[in-house]
C-alpha cells in the first residue's frame, strides 16, 4: 500500500479510535451512574427493612402489653363492685353491739363466724385475681393511692404521716381500684424533700361505697 493511501486512511482510524474511545468513556460512565443508582436503592431498601422491623417490634411489644392488661385488668369492673358487698359485710359486723357478742347466743355466734368467714373469703377471691387491700396507716402519704380527707394536728409525727384509715382502698396490678380514705399528720416534722400534702379530691365513688 502506498504512502499517499496510508495517508488518506489514517484519519478515518483516528476517528475511529476516538469514536470508539468516546464510547468506552460513556460506557465506563453509565455503568458508573447505574453502580451509584444501585447502591442508593440498596441503602433505601436497608433503611425500609430497618423501619419495617422497628415498626414490627413497637407492635409486638405493643400487642404483649395490651394481652398482659387485658388478663390483668378484666376483673377490675367487677371487683370494684364487689368491694360494696365487702363494705356492707365489714359494716354489719362492726354494727352488732359487744353485748350481744358476748352473750353466749350459739345461734346469733354462728351468724356473725359466717358474716366474717364470707368477708374473708371473698376478699381472698379478689387477691387471687390481683386485688390487694390498701391500709397504710403508719405510712407517708401517697395521692396516687391515698385520699386525705382530713388533717390530725400531732407534733410527734412526721406530716403527712397516714394516722388514721377510715376507708381502705384496693389496687389491682398498678392501678388503684378505690383510693384508702385517710387522715394525715399535720404539725409534726416535716419529711425530706417533700411539699405539703392537701386533701385530695373527693371521690365520689368512695363516698357512695362509705
Amino acid at each position: 500500500m502506498s504512502d499517499q493511501a496510508k495517508d488518506e486512511r489514517a484519519p478515518s482510524e483516528v476517528e475511529a479510535a476516538e469514536a470508539n474511545a468516546e464510547r468506552t468513556e460513556g460506557s465506563i460512565d453509565g455503568d458508573y451512574e447505574a453502580l451509584v443508582r444501585l447502591l442508593k436503592e440498596n441503602e433505601e431498601l436497608k433503611d425500609r427493612a430497618l423501619r419495617v422491623a422497628a415498626e414490627m417490634e413497637n407492635l409486638r411489644r405493643r400487642t404483649a402489653r395490651d394481652v398482659h392488661d387485658a388478663r390483668t385488668y378484666a376483673v377490675a369492673n367487677f371487683a370494684r363492685d364487689m368491694l360494696s358487698v365487702s363494705d356492707n359485710l365489714r359494716r354489719a359486723l362492726d354494727a352488732i353491739p359487744a353485748e350481744a357478742k358476748a352473750s353466749g347466743d350459739a345461734g346469733f355466734k354462728a351468724l356473725i363466724e359466717g358474716v366474717d368467714l364470707t368477708e374473708r373469703a371473698m376478699l381472698s377471691a379478689l387477691e387471687r385475681h390481683g386485688v390487694k387491700k390498701l391500709a397504710p396507716e403508719g405510712e407517708k402519704f401517697d395521692p396516687n393511692f391515698h385520699q386525705a380527707m382530713f388533717e390530725v394536728p400531732n407534733p410527734d409525727v412526721p406530716a403527712n404521716t397516714v394516722v388514721q384509715v377510715v376507708q381502705p382502698g384496693y389496687s389491682i396490678g398498678e392501678r388503684v381500684l378505690r383510693p384508702a380514705m385517710v387522715g394525715v399528720a399535720k404539725g409534726g416534722p416535716k419529711i425530706a424533700a417533700e411539699a405539703p400534702v392537701e386533701p385530695g379530691p373527693v371521690n365520689e365513688q368512695a363516698e357512695k361505697d362509705a
